[in-house]
């Protein structure tokens, strides 16, 4: 059975981001659920571009997921922190030591801000990454950090590196190779 990978997505996420880990992740041959927390599956990403989600937040909650991934951009990285049910999700999969990743504005703005980073390293966007520090968190200029169960990254141009560290986490490095080989990464 294929693992499982519930990718957030708000009006106002980052589409290039979203995109990528999306693809990327089912070319790995996951099981991707795009999981919308606006009243309906269609989301309007920050440059207009529109997504369609799998299911709306309500219909994922009850499902154990091998990893929940959190786009960035703004103000989608708000909307999903708003966002009861997505956070308490967050919380459960972050209680059961399961793979949490969030990229951009996502890890201080999601993340950091309901508590899901204390005490670790990780990196965002540098204009978030700066403000890391006052939520306990150890800030890293590394495209890409894993801290235990959570992995990192700073935006749309380290987004490749990100789901492949993602890919490597869930299936093993061959198949990240493989897939990266694939993509001429």
């Amino acid at each position: 059975m294929s693992k499982r990978v519930l990718v957030g997505v708000a009006d106002g996420t980052e589409e290039l981001e979203a995109v990528t880990i999306i693809d990327v992740l089912r070319r790995s041959e996951l099981d991707v659920v795009v999981a919308s927390v606006a009243p309906g599956h269609e989301v309007t990403c920050s440059r207009g571009v529109r997504l369609v989600a799998d299911r709306l937040i309500g219909e994922c909650l009850d499902k154990q997921w091998d990893a929940v991934v959190v786009p960035g951009g703004m103000p989608g990285a708000s909307n999903l922190a708003d966002n009861a049910a997505f956070v308490s999700l967050l919380n459960k999969q972050n209680d059961a030591n399961r793979l949490i990743g969030a990229i951009c504005a996502a890890p201080k703005v999601v993340l950091a801000s309901h508590g899901l980073l204390d005490g670790r390293s990780a990196t965002a966007y540098p204009g978030f990454r700066e403000d890391l520090e006052q939520f306990g968190v150890m800030p890293s200029d590394d495209a890409v950090v894993l801290d235990g169960n959570i992995i990192t990254s700073q935006g749309p141009g380290t987004a490749m590196q990100f789901v492949l560290a993602l890919v490597t986490k869930l299936c093993g490095e061959e198949v990240s190779h493989k897939v990266a080989d694939g993509l001429l990464v």
